[in-house]
């Protein structure tokens, strides 16, 4: 089941997104950045636990970000983390965002879902925003993709 997030789910993603930031798929997420952040959560919940996690986080009227897309290991290959994308990008449409975009180590999976890959130059708002503060700024390995809505 795809759903919002809520507050009692956020120590489960907390786990998610932290597993990977571990191993340097993702950027690290305090509990309390979580917490203030929950809104922006889709989750999949499967039997009572949390399988998998995407967030939307809005930059202005036309640029969101989808972000800490995650999928436990059991349960990678299934679909999980398309279905929580595709929630977030549901989201953006409802909000009428025209642009959506991603910093990924993983293209094919965005790209499957007519993302693009652009340079991380053509963002200037996740550069200002985030890139500046991030521990990799001057050593990111990551790609940046787009999708137009």
């Amino acid at each position: 089941m795809i759903r919002k997030a809520n507050m009692t789910d956020v120590p489960a993603i907390h786990g998610l997104v932290d597993f990977y930031a571990r191993k340097g798929d993702l950027l690290p997420r305090t509990l309390q950045e979580l917490y203030e952040r929950v809104m922006d959560f889709h989750v999949c919940e499967q039997d009572g636990e949390i399988v998998g996690v995407c967030s939307l986080v809005v930059y202005r009227a036309d640029l969101a970000e989808i972000r800490s897309l995650a999928v436990l290991p059991a349960y990678e290959g299934r679909g999980i983390g398309r279905a929580v994308a595709e929630a977030c990008i549901a989201e953006a449409r409802t909000l009428l965002i025209k642009r959506v975009f991603a910093l990924t180590h993983k293209t094919t999976p965005f790209e499957r879902l007519g993302f693009r890959v652009v340079e991380k130059n053509d963002l200037p708002e996740k550069v200002w925003r985030d890139c500046f503060t991030c521990s990799k700024l001057y050593d990111c390995d990551e790609v940046a993709v787009l999708l137009d809505l």
